[in-house]
């Protein structure tokens, strides 16, 4: 088989399944993000519920959020973000050697009993102190594994065209759309705060079942089967096609068809994979995806999830404003910003246009925090008005996607063919790298509010 004749996707499977497995990557993550109202109304203790009234089966609080829920949603980035640059760390070392079955459909498998326990708890009465640590230690153990199968997804990828690392990013995308839809529909459902969050869960273990499935169909797929036996020899592994048939026949016309010179070209021609050397290739590239998360988890949730609309008084808008104007759009925007990159890769990856692009994103920083942020202690309010909000969060939402999936993208191909796996892996612990780190820079950022 040459360059000429190479196995085509038939039907897209191939790109579908990695877009199913990224979807699975980031939905864990999503969910619990999302279910922030859940969480919270779970760590209101019995007096302070007593000061509370019950209105269409959601808490509605009429007095000041003790501290466990304030800072929710900083412990549960932190406790997110953590683990997953630990592991990923872990990953990009060891993945050579845990088989990547095992690390793929392990971690799946895993998330999948967390998810159970999770939608389990719902039903079960405990202290709130007690499901506060429980809950962070279930969300450091989903993104731990959540860690190793993004790490070994992106390593994936690396060996099969550039424009297959774009449906993982794709994926992670609707992760965050899919998660929240289902809120808003939890929402307006009108069913008892618990029984929606019971059927959220159960949800999304459906989702990892389709990514479990999806990965067990991926090795009867022929296209994925030819680039993964190519990268097996490094050696005979090219960009157009080169396979190891055609280097072996390079090999017999040279040595005379001696068939010991042949079967030994591999061995001789093996070479090693310098993490050193990859990182003087792609640092540029590292750099980027790492700062472009850092701004972006700094900011989100944590900031924008307090802000609270101006507009709305006492219409429904008020229940609506968080779930479809922070978490809905930005993660729409998000999905498109990813997404187009499967038709448009500009600039590109040797561009500086890229990393001072990824660099400007900073500034929305303060536009956020000069919103109606509540409550607040420093900065005055100067953009009130929702509209302004909304606007921000549709331009940091797609440059955030767009950007980042870029950076993914094009790592992989800055290097040789055999190391293209060992490089998808780096650029994903870099990119865990930037969450850990706007997670920490999120307390700060919101301190200054």
């Amino acid at each position: 088989m040459t360059a000429t004749n190479l196995p085509q996707d038939k039907y897209k499977a191939v790109w579908l399944i990695f877009f199913i497995l990224g979807l699975g990557t980031l939905l864990p993550w999503n969910f619990f993000m999302t279910a922030t109202m859940y969480f919270t109304s779970r760590l209101v203790t019995a007096e302070e519920r007593m000061l509370q009234v019950n209105n269409t089966g959601n808490l509605t609080v009429v007095m000041p959020k003790n501290y466990l829920e304030s800072k929710f949603n900083n412990f549960m980035t932190l406790c997110a973000m953590v683990p997953l640059l630990i592991f990923s760390c872990l990953n990009s070392v060891l993945h050579q050697r845990v088989p990547q079955k095992v690390r793929i459909m392990g971690s799946l498998a895993v998330i999948l009993l967390l998810f159970l326990v999770t939608a389990v708890l719902v039903k079960i009465s405990i202290l709130p102190l007690s499901f506060f640590v429980l809950t962070m230690i279930t969300i450091v153990c989903i993104n731990s594994f959540g860690a190793i199968l993004q790490g070994s997804l992106f390593g994936l990828a690396g060996l099969l065209p550039a424009s297959y690392t774009a449906p993982i990013m794709s994926g992670q995308g609707l992760a965050g759309t899919f998660a929240a839809f289902a809120m808003i529909c939890a929402i307006a459902s009108g069913s008892a705060l618990q029984d929606s969050a019971f059927g959220y869960f159960i949800t999304a273990c459906a989702v990892i079942l389709i990514a479990i499935g999806s990965y067990i169909a991926l090795p009867k797929m022929e296209f994925f089967l030819f680039y993964l036996n190519k990268d097996s020899s490094p050696s005979t592994s090219s960009n157009d096609g080169e396979t190891k048939i055609d280097l072996l026949k390079k090999a017999e016309h040279t040595n005379g068809a001696d068939n010991k010179a042949v079967i030994s070209l591999p061995d001789d021609l093996q070479p090693q994979v310098s993490v050193v050397a990859i990182l003087k290739k792609i640092w540029v590239l590292a750099f980027s995806v790492c700062f472009a998360f850092t701004v972006t988890i700094g900011t989100f949730p944590a900031v924008t999830a307090d802000v609270k609309s101006t507009a709305a008084g006492d219409s429904a808008w008020r229940n609506y404003f968080i779930p479809v104007s922070c978490f809905l759009l930005f993660n729409l925007c998000d999905w498109a910003g990813r997404s187009l990159t499967a038709i448009c890769l500009w600039p590109g990856s040797d561009s500086l246009l890229l990393p001072i692009m990824v660099v400007a994103r900073v500034v929305f920083v303060p536009l956020f925090m000069l919103c109606n942020v509540q409550p607040r202690e420093n900065l005055p309010v100067l953009f009130g008005h929702d509209a302004w909000y909304i606007i921000f969060m549709i331009l940091f939402a797609f440059s955030n996607g767009y950007l980042a999936s870029l950076c993914m993208c094009f790592g992989p191909k800055k290097v040789a063919p055999h190391e293209a796996e060992t490089t998808g892996a780096i650029m994903a612990f870099f990119l865990s790298l930037g969450l850990a780190l706007g997670a920490t820079v999120s307390f700060l950022f919101r301190a200054l509010v």
